[in-house]
Protein backbone atom coordinates (compact mmCIF):
# COMPACT_ATOMS: atom_id res chain seq x y z
CA UNK A 1 0.00 0.00 0.00
CA UNK A 2 0.75 3.51 -1.16
CA UNK A 3 0.97 6.57 1.52
CA UNK A 4 -1.73 9.02 0.99
CA UNK A 5 1.60 11.44 0.38
CA UNK A 6 2.70 10.05 -2.37
CA UNK A 7 -0.44 8.71 -3.85
CA UNK A 8 -0.72 12.45 -5.06
CA UNK A 9 2.74 12.65 -5.59
CA UNK A 10 2.12 10.25 -8.20
CA UNK A 11 -1.34 11.24 -9.67
CA UNK A 12 -0.07 15.06 -9.78
CA UNK A 13 3.33 14.59 -11.28
CA UNK A 14 1.09 12.56 -14.18
CA UNK A 15 -1.63 15.51 -14.18
CA UNK A 16 1.63 17.97 -14.94
CA UNK A 17 2.77 15.76 -18.10
CA UNK A 18 5.00 13.75 -15.96
CA UNK A 19 4.75 10.84 -18.23
CA UNK A 20 7.12 11.88 -20.83
CA UNK A 21 9.13 14.94 -19.50
CA UNK A 22 10.78 15.76 -16.17
CA UNK A 23 8.40 18.17 -13.78
CA UNK A 24 10.61 20.83 -11.78
CA UNK A 25 10.35 20.44 -7.96
CA UNK A 26 8.88 24.19 -7.44
CA UNK A 27 5.69 23.34 -9.67
CA UNK A 28 4.76 19.84 -7.66
CA UNK A 29 5.20 22.04 -5.01
CA UNK A 30 3.18 24.78 -5.99
CA UNK A 31 0.61 22.43 -6.96
CA UNK A 32 0.54 20.72 -3.63
CA UNK A 33 1.15 23.35 -1.59
CA UNK A 34 4.02 21.66 0.41
CA UNK A 35 7.74 23.31 0.32
CA UNK A 36 10.22 22.60 -2.53
CA UNK A 37 12.47 20.81 0.37
CA UNK A 38 9.79 18.52 0.99
CA UNK A 39 9.50 17.83 -2.61
CA UNK A 40 13.02 17.01 -3.22
CA UNK A 41 12.77 14.48 -0.41
CA UNK A 42 9.82 12.82 -1.38
CA UNK A 43 11.29 12.16 -5.08
CA UNK A 44 14.57 11.38 -3.62
CA UNK A 45 12.53 8.51 -1.54
CA UNK A 46 10.36 7.27 -4.96
CA UNK A 47 13.26 7.10 -6.63
CA UNK A 48 15.33 5.37 -4.45
CA UNK A 49 13.30 2.50 -3.58
CA UNK A 50 14.01 -1.15 -4.84
CA UNK A 51 11.09 -0.22 -7.60
CA UNK A 52 11.64 3.61 -8.60
CA UNK A 53 8.26 4.79 -9.03
CA UNK A 54 9.97 8.00 -10.47
CA UNK A 55 13.16 9.42 -12.51
CA UNK A 56 14.78 11.90 -10.31
CA UNK A 57 17.65 14.24 -10.99
CA UNK A 58 19.11 17.37 -9.32
CA UNK A 59 17.93 20.60 -10.49
CA UNK A 60 15.91 19.07 -13.33
CA UNK A 61 12.99 17.24 -11.01
CA UNK A 62 11.19 14.34 -11.78
CA UNK A 63 9.47 12.05 -14.38
CA UNK A 64 7.39 8.61 -13.60
CA UNK A 65 8.76 5.18 -14.43
CA UNK A 66 6.68 2.91 -15.95
CA UNK A 67 5.84 1.60 -12.57
CA UNK A 68 4.82 5.08 -11.33
CA UNK A 69 2.72 5.34 -14.18
CA UNK A 70 0.88 2.44 -13.34
CA UNK A 71 0.13 3.51 -10.23
CA UNK A 72 -0.96 6.93 -11.31
CA UNK A 73 -3.19 6.04 -13.69
CA UNK A 74 -4.73 3.64 -10.98
CA UNK A 75 -5.50 6.38 -8.18
CA UNK A 76 -6.76 8.19 -11.61
CA UNK A 77 -9.35 5.85 -11.98
CA UNK A 78 -10.47 5.62 -8.49
CA UNK A 79 -10.83 9.26 -8.29
CA UNK A 80 -12.84 10.02 -11.40
CA UNK A 81 -15.01 7.02 -10.52
CA UNK A 82 -15.87 8.54 -7.06
CA UNK A 83 -16.29 11.44 -8.90
CA UNK A 84 -18.98 10.15 -10.99
CA UNK A 85 -20.52 8.33 -8.75
CA UNK A 86 -20.92 11.02 -6.29
CA UNK A 87 -22.20 12.97 -9.18
CA UNK A 88 -24.95 10.54 -10.82
CA UNK A 89 -25.81 8.13 -8.06
CA UNK A 90 -25.40 11.05 -4.89
CA UNK A 91 -26.69 14.10 -7.01
CA UNK A 92 -23.48 16.14 -5.79
CA UNK A 93 -22.64 19.00 -8.54
CA UNK A 94 -19.85 18.70 -10.98
CA UNK A 95 -18.26 21.67 -8.93
CA UNK A 96 -18.64 19.42 -5.58
CA UNK A 97 -17.12 16.29 -6.38
CA UNK A 98 -13.44 17.25 -7.12
CA UNK A 99 -12.58 17.70 -3.07
CA UNK A 100 -14.46 15.06 -2.21
CA UNK A 101 -12.80 11.95 -4.34
CA UNK A 102 -9.56 13.87 -3.33
CA UNK A 103 -10.35 12.13 0.45
CA UNK A 104 -11.93 8.89 -0.79
CA UNK A 105 -9.53 7.86 -3.78
CA UNK A 106 -7.29 6.88 -1.23
CA UNK A 107 -9.54 4.74 0.95
CA UNK A 108 -11.58 2.51 -1.69
CA UNK A 109 -10.56 -0.87 -2.36
CA UNK A 110 -10.17 -2.67 -5.73
CA UNK A 111 -13.74 -4.50 -5.00
CA UNK A 112 -15.49 -1.42 -4.60
CA UNK A 113 -13.66 0.20 -7.57
CA UNK A 114 -15.18 -2.47 -9.84
CA UNK A 115 -18.56 -2.63 -8.46
CA UNK A 116 -18.54 1.25 -8.20
CA UNK A 117 -17.85 0.79 -12.29
CA UNK A 118 -20.07 -2.07 -12.92
CA UNK A 119 -23.18 -0.03 -11.42
CA UNK A 120 -22.40 3.20 -13.76
CA UNK A 121 -22.25 0.97 -16.76
CA UNK A 122 -18.71 0.92 -17.46
CA UNK A 123 -17.81 4.54 -17.70
CA UNK A 124 -15.29 6.25 -20.16
CA UNK A 125 -15.21 9.62 -18.43
CA UNK A 126 -15.87 11.72 -15.41
CA UNK A 127 -17.99 14.75 -14.39
CA UNK A 128 -16.02 17.22 -15.98
CA UNK A 129 -15.22 15.05 -19.30
CA UNK A 130 -11.82 13.66 -18.14
CA UNK A 131 -10.85 10.12 -19.46
CA UNK A 132 -11.67 7.35 -16.98
CA UNK A 133 -8.08 4.95 -17.63
CA UNK A 134 -9.16 1.62 -17.93
CA UNK A 135 -8.85 -1.58 -15.58
CA UNK A 136 -5.70 -2.40 -16.77
CA UNK A 137 -4.17 0.57 -16.98
CA UNK A 138 -4.63 2.49 -20.67
CA UNK A 139 -5.70 6.42 -21.03
CA UNK A 140 -7.93 6.63 -23.58
CA UNK A 141 -6.69 9.29 -26.30
CA UNK A 142 -9.61 11.97 -27.78
CA UNK A 143 -9.79 14.02 -30.32
CA UNK A 144 -9.78 17.81 -28.70
CA UNK A 145 -8.52 20.83 -28.55
CA UNK A 146 -8.81 24.21 -26.22
CA UNK A 147 -11.87 26.69 -26.71
CA UNK A 148 -9.24 29.44 -26.74
CA UNK A 149 -7.90 27.94 -29.99
CA UNK A 150 -11.20 26.99 -31.55
CA UNK A 151 -11.46 29.05 -34.66
CA UNK A 152 -14.71 31.47 -35.38
CA UNK A 153 -17.94 30.18 -36.64
CA UNK A 154 -16.76 26.39 -36.31
CA UNK A 155 -19.33 24.23 -34.02
CA UNK A 156 -18.06 22.17 -31.56
CA UNK A 157 -19.64 20.25 -28.35
CA UNK A 158 -17.73 20.85 -24.92
CA UNK A 159 -15.39 18.14 -23.78
CA UNK A 160 -14.04 18.70 -20.99
CA UNK A 161 -13.48 21.30 -18.21
CA UNK A 162 -10.54 21.65 -15.56
CA UNK A 163 -11.80 20.63 -12.64
CA UNK A 164 -9.56 21.96 -9.97
CA UNK A 165 -11.35 25.51 -9.54
CA UNK A 166 -14.95 25.16 -7.85
CA UNK A 167 -15.73 28.21 -8.38
CA UNK A 168 -15.20 28.30 -12.37
CA UNK A 169 -16.97 25.20 -12.27
CA UNK A 170 -19.78 26.53 -10.88
CA UNK A 171 -19.94 29.99 -13.05
CA UNK A 172 -19.66 28.12 -16.12
CA UNK A 173 -22.36 25.63 -15.09
CA UNK A 174 -24.51 29.06 -14.65
CA UNK A 175 -23.84 30.35 -17.82
CA UNK A 176 -25.28 26.59 -19.95
CA UNK A 177 -21.31 25.83 -20.40
CA UNK A 178 -21.52 22.07 -19.18
CA UNK A 179 -20.76 18.75 -21.14
CA UNK A 180 -22.18 18.34 -24.67
CA UNK A 181 -23.27 21.95 -24.49
CA UNK A 182 -23.20 22.65 -28.48
CA UNK A 183 -21.03 26.24 -28.67
CA UNK A 184 -19.49 28.29 -31.32
CA UNK A 185 -17.10 31.01 -31.18
CA UNK A 186 -18.51 34.25 -32.26
CA UNK A 187 -15.61 36.20 -31.90
CA UNK A 188 -12.04 36.95 -30.53
CA UNK A 189 -11.41 40.37 -29.04
CA UNK A 190 -7.53 41.45 -30.04
CA UNK A 191 -4.99 42.23 -27.07
CA UNK A 192 -6.12 39.52 -24.88
CA UNK A 193 -9.59 40.92 -24.84
CA UNK A 194 -13.15 38.55 -23.92
CA UNK A 195 -13.89 35.62 -26.08
CA UNK A 196 -17.88 35.63 -27.68
CA UNK A 197 -19.52 32.45 -27.67
CA UNK A 198 -22.72 31.51 -28.37
CA UNK A 199 -24.76 28.31 -26.69
CA UNK A 200 -26.97 26.41 -29.50
CA UNK A 201 -28.95 25.57 -26.77
CA UNK A 202 -31.07 28.93 -26.35
CA UNK A 203 -29.23 30.89 -29.31
CA UNK A 204 -27.13 32.84 -25.93
CA UNK A 205 -23.91 34.66 -26.53
CA UNK A 206 -22.01 34.72 -23.53
CA UNK A 207 -18.21 36.58 -22.96
CA UNK A 208 -15.46 34.54 -21.35
CA UNK A 209 -11.79 35.68 -20.70
CA UNK A 210 -9.50 33.98 -21.92
CA UNK A 211 -8.16 32.46 -19.15
CA UNK A 212 -11.27 30.53 -18.88
CA UNK A 213 -11.66 29.92 -22.00
CA UNK A 214 -8.58 28.06 -22.24
CA UNK A 215 -9.49 25.73 -19.21
CA UNK A 216 -12.31 24.46 -21.20
CA UNK A 217 -11.91 21.80 -23.89
CA UNK A 218 -13.81 20.77 -27.27
CA UNK A 219 -14.81 18.36 -29.71
CA UNK A 220 -15.21 19.18 -33.44
CA UNK A 221 -18.47 17.71 -34.81
CA UNK A 222 -18.51 15.22 -37.22
CA UNK A 223 -19.59 16.92 -39.70
CA UNK A 224 -17.17 19.63 -39.43
CA UNK A 225 -14.02 17.51 -39.16
CA UNK A 226 -14.87 15.55 -41.96
CA UNK A 227 -15.38 18.62 -44.07
CA UNK A 228 -11.85 19.96 -42.66
CA UNK A 229 -9.89 16.81 -43.98
CA UNK A 230 -8.20 17.72 -47.42
CA UNK A 231 -9.73 13.61 -48.24
CA UNK A 232 -13.06 12.83 -46.67
CA UNK A 233 -11.90 9.05 -46.77
CA UNK A 234 -8.78 9.37 -45.39
CA UNK A 235 -9.81 8.62 -41.44
CA UNK A 236 -6.21 9.56 -39.65
CA UNK A 237 -6.28 12.50 -37.60
CA UNK A 238 -3.90 13.68 -35.10
CA UNK A 239 -4.42 13.47 -31.01
CA UNK A 240 -4.65 16.85 -30.13
CA UNK A 241 -4.63 18.14 -26.38
CA UNK A 242 -5.81 15.00 -24.16
CA UNK A 243 -4.01 16.03 -20.83
CA UNK A 244 -6.22 14.98 -17.91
Amino acid sequence: MLSNSVQDYLKALYEMGGESEMIGTGAVAARLAVTPASVTSMLQKLAASDAPLVHYKKHRGARLTDEGLGKALEILRHHRLVELFLHETLGFGWDEVHDQAEKLEHVISEELEDRIARQLGDPVVDPHGHPIPTKDGRMPVRHEKRLIDLPAATPARISRVADHDTEMLRYLGGLGLVLNARIEIVEKSPFDGPILVRIMDGDRVQALGRRVASQVHVMLDSATEMAAMPNHDNTNSDAGDSNA
